[in-house]
């Protein structure tokens, strides 16, 4: 009884918009770092995960030991369609945040706005790139759950680093918004304002006409001749450490 209800708590923790399913152990290592609650952390192999926790993050060996629970390895790979090579897979709460906290924040650190992304690692990928520059905030529209376990993995767990929402109506006070486009003026150091809203756009389609008719400036990548565009990520990455290493 107790194995099938451990199938049906991570089960339901993939539809529950407070929970987060973090599967493998560099996910869970950095939400131990930045503070997640966890309800529930499933191992196949507590002594291999306890070797492993001791060798690459022995700052987080004591949550990992304490709350880590060992399951047959034949139950473990049913918590999840894809289950982790590392053997370990977590239910956290998510961070829970609003726009309006999220647009209120004084750090002149940009946030970055995804348009309607399409690809779940993408979308984790960003979150990654944007927590190791030091972006604000990474929000994002469109039906795709920027928490769900695909963008958590991209995201090697940094959802717990900076804020991450989804929203359904862009309201950004006063700040300053900079929408990426090959239109746009060419990227040039110390271009990007104080706490600005950086919006990118699928690779395909980029920005809709509504939210470039919105935005104050238009940027461009500089790109070699016969070069179309870059992967979202890696879009993201030019322009925020463009911003931080002009600050």
């Amino acid at each position: 009884m107790q194995n099938l209800n451990i199938v049906a708590q991570f089960r339901a923790a993939r539809t529950d918009p407070a929970l987060a399913v973090l599967e493998g152990f560099h996910a869970i290592k950095h939400a131990i770092r930045f503070g997640a609650a966890f309800e529930s952390i499933a191992t196949r192999d507590l002594a291999g995960l306890q070797e492993l926790v001791s060798r690459l993050a022995p700052d987080v060996q004591a949550t990992f030991v304490q709350r880590s629970v060992e399951v047959p390895r034949d139950l473990f790979g049913h918590l999840s369609p894809t289950p982790p090579d590392t053997g370990v897979i977590a239910i956290a709460r998510r961070r829970a945040t609003t726009l309006a906290e999220v647009v209120a924040l004084r750090s002149g650190a940009p946030l970055v706005l995804l348009e309607s992304p399409s690809h779940s690692g993408n979308i984790g990928a960003v979150i990654r790139v944007a927590a190791g520059a030091g972006a604000a905030a990474v929000v994002t529209t469109g039906p795709n759950d920027p928490w769900n376990p695909g963008a958590i993995r991209g995201s090697a767990g940094l959802h717990y680093a900076l804020p991450v929402i989804r929203i359904d109506a862009l309201e950004i006070g006063g700040r300053d918004l900079i929408a990426i486009d090959p239109e746009g003026d060419e990227l040039t150091s110390g271009c990007i304002p104080v706490g600005a809203v950086l919006a990118f756009g699928s690779e395909r389609s980029g920005l809709s006409s509504g939210l470039l008719a919105r935005a104050s400036r238009r940027v461009r990548i500089p790109m070699e001749p016969g070069v179309s565009s870059l992967n979202l990520a890696t879009a993201v990455a030019v322009l925020l450490y463009s911003w931080r290493l002009s600050e």
